[in-house]
């Protein structure tokens, strides 16, 4: 089948039911608000249809492959060996103790579970956005990614390319849930969706999966020291894990977006830097756009032919199950969209992500590999280059000392942009789901943080137990993709029905979870069950260990998870008796309402309103915190209430004024009093409120006030 309609079809179909839920709740309309997110939505659609389009079916013209030409042997042959200069390594050393500095800097304020799981809440969506692709973009990115792109060229972008297949269900089902319900982790959700036993099981797979998804990091960083100073690959996943978890347990979320902006524009930085000079050494970007055979510019690779990389595969386990559990599920991602400051920064952080910046990840990480793959058609290096060298190889012929370093300090931040965020998520999970319910449910806030700084260092320590484990596979990209397919599907699937199936019951979340992780793992040591859901792709010989039938069907055990959990959760469903609606409300589709009274403490709108300038009065204690959310209680003037429409009950979002903060010094806050009486507008914040928001030094100033839903 063809590769493009395949994808196009069923991408769209799960696209247009998102759209389907979003009229059907008002997002969209021909008029105003509901105009601009269906224009939105339609040309996120047609925007990635035209591209990949392009790509497969233009005509392109092709340059003939030239003969290795020499000059190149400098850097060939070094597997083993240090690549690069002293200066190379200072920039990268460098890099790190910035990192390191930035972290613990803004990290050092952290009192609550909330700071440090959370940011405060206060970040604005373009700050969240480049964190977020940060987040996305790991030191395996960057090494799989280019080893694909030499090999298959362009379509190693596919797994970066298929995000819009989710975006109207996260941007209208799933943020405004997840927002308004403030739940701490994906656990609790299940848990107050259903129960305690499906929040046990839920808390089971995500702890596995984000585990894993650590150990599969260091391992990734591991192998590029063993490549660029020939260590060990357990000694050099010790060593940055050591550097990774100093920060976190220091600081948190905070620490973690904030060192996450320096490392997302680090990556696309770099990653723009490598292919602006790989497209100058070529004589220019038709000379590199020509020099890259034609096979390699195409949007898909084969349908179901190659079992090494089959369109048909990353479309299940990339676009469907992967990307899903990313947006959906992981608890890292979910912290993220929960730091905005408000509903509307994480839907900007989510499009914004989706539609520029991992178009731009993709180039960013794939780079290095079509630009060794142009070098070798233009007789710029020899045809007998390894696929895993590429990158090395093309990024050291091209840089001089110094520039290296800078690849080097991507590489560096790919890393840490994604293990520090996945520490924080653990963390946040282990907290919230295992030892505030199971070991200490009277737990202070003390006594939380001092276990999320354990947790942290824990996690890190186990993610290097596990580097041995991803060492059985060929490359990186078997080992990420052969894990990731084992331990999402179950998840994907609950979630998904959890929240847009009100029919759907805690029995059927439960062997959906249960069912589908025993399915999964009976495919590992008897591959064949995954045959009749293969499509055609066919097995190879992986061997006879134990641990061999985790590499057969690798791309193709997501489709097979994703229909017999599907199967599970609809039968079980149809079986046992629906939910209650009381349970349900704030929790699913269509009750946002309840969502929101219940997180501001009173009825409410999902939409802002306004937004005015306010002078600020300081109070000697913080009044009592407020609604489910625990927001501090503030008292407006009669002046700045008629600025903005506000009354008691009110939820406002009070900040500096200087929007490249991106929010760091702001809060939330409920309206507990309208002062009578004449005079400017003015704000009275309690103390704890009035530190975060004002500098000493801008104490007279006025500040922003944003009345919100």
């Amino acid at each position: 089948m063809e590769p493009f309609l395949y994808q196009s079809i069923g991408g769209g179909i799960i696209f247009f039911v998102g759209m389907i839920f979003a009229w059907r709740q008002g997002y969209f309309g021909w008029s105003g608000r509901g105009l601009l997110h269906l224009l939105v939505c339609l040309g996120v659609y047609f925007l990635f249809l035209a591209m990949t389009a392009f790509l497969q079916f233009a005509p392109m013209e092709e340059a003939p492959a030239q003969a290795y030409k020499g000059g190149a042997e400098h850097v060939l042959g070094s597997d083993g060996k240090t690549r690069g200069t002293g200066l190379d390594y200072g920039i990268m050393i460098g890099y790190f103790a910035i990192i390191l500095i930035v972290g613990t800097w803004f990290g050092r304020r952290q009192k609550t579970t909330k700071d440090f799981f959370f940011g405060g809440q206060r970040f604005s969506g373009w700050l969240i956005g480049f964190s977020l692709v940060a987040t996305t973009v790991g030191s395996y990115s960057f090494v799989k990614y280019s080893n694909k792109g030499f090999g298959y060229g362009l379509s190693s972008s596919q797994s970066y390319l298929n995000d819009w297949i989710w975006l109207p269900l996260l941007l209208f089902g799933w943020l405004p849930i997840l927002y308004f319900s403030r739940v701490t982790s994906i656990p609790e959700y299940f848990g107050r969706r259903f129960n305690s036993k499906v929040r046990f099981w839920a808390t089971v797979c995500v702890l596995i999966y984000l585990v894993g998804y650590v150990g599969v990091n260091l391992f990734t960083m591991g192998k590029v020291l063993n490549a660029l100073l020939g260590w060990p690959i357990p000694i050099a996943a010790l060593i940055v894990a050591v550097i990774s978890a100093t920060y976190v347990t220091a600081g948190g979320q905070t620490s973690v977006i904030m060192t996450d902006l320096f490392q997302g524009v680090m990556l696309l930085f770099t990653g723009a830097l490598i292919l602006y000079l790989g497209i100058d050494y070529l004589g220019g970007f038709g000379a590199f756009w020509e020099n890259l055979p034609r096979g390699h510019r195409t949007a898909f690779p084969n349908f179901n032919e190659d079992p090494g990389f089959p369109s048909v595969g990353i479309f299940w386990q990339d676009g469907i199950a992967n990307t899903a559990m990313f947006y959906f599920l992981n608890q890292g991602m979910v912290m993220r969209f929960l730091a905005a400051n408000s509903l509307r920064e994480s839907r900007k952080a989510a499009v914004g992500m989706v539609v520029i910046l991992m178009v731009l990840a993709a180039c960013v990480v794939g780079g290095g590999g079509w630009i060794a793959r142009a070098m070798v058609n233009h007789g710029d290096l020899p045809n007998t280059v390894e696929a895993d060298q590429a990158f090395y190889v093309a990024t050291e012929l091209l840089s001089q000392p110094g520039v290296f370093g800078l690849v080097l300090a991507a590489l560096t931040a790919a890393l840490m942009s994604t293990v520090d965020t996945l520490i924080t998520a653990v963390a946040a999970v282990v907290v919230n789901d295992v030892y505030k319910p199971y070991i200490r449910p009277q737990a202070t806030e003390a006594q939380m943080m001092k276990a999320a700084r354990v947790t942290s260092v824990s996690v890190t320590v186990f993610g290097v137990v596990l580097v041995p484990l991803f060492m059985m596979f060929d490359s990186i990209y078997e080992a990420h993709g052969a894990f990731t397919a084992a331990v999402t599907p179950p998840l994907v699937v609950a979630l998904l029905m959890s929240v847009f199936w009100r029919r759907f019951t805690a029995t059927a979340a439960l062997w959906t979870i249960v069912g589908g992780l025993i399915a999964i793992v009976i495919s590992l040591f008897v591959p064949e069950v995954i045959k009749p859901f293969a499509q055609g792709v066919p097995m190879k010989d992986a061997g006879d260990g134990i641990f061999d039938g985790m590499k057969q069907f690798k791309y193709m055990r997501a489709c097979y998870g994703l229909v017999i959990c599907t199967t599970i959760g609809v039968v079980v469903t149809f079986l046992t008796k629906p939910e209650s609606a009381e349970r349900q409300k704030g929790l699913v589709w269509g009750t946002i309402a309840d969502a929101i009274k219940r997180y501001k403490g009173s009825a409410g709108s999902e939409h802002e309103v306004v937004e005015a300038m306010a002078m600020v009065v300081r109070l000697e204690k913080e009044p009592e915190l407020s609604g489910e959310a625990q927001l501090a209680g503030v008292t407006i003037s009669r002046a700045l209430a008629n600025d903005l429409g506000a009354a008691c009950g009110d939820l406002v979002y009070v900040s500096d004024t200087r929007k490249w903060l991106g929010g760091l010094r702001s809060s939330h806050a409920v309206v507990i009093a309208v002062s009578e009486g004449e005079g400017e507008p003015e704000i009275t914040l309690g103390a704890d409120t009035f530190e975060t928001v004002v500098v000493p030094k801008r104490a007279k100033r006025a500040v922003l006030v944003r009345r919100l839903y």
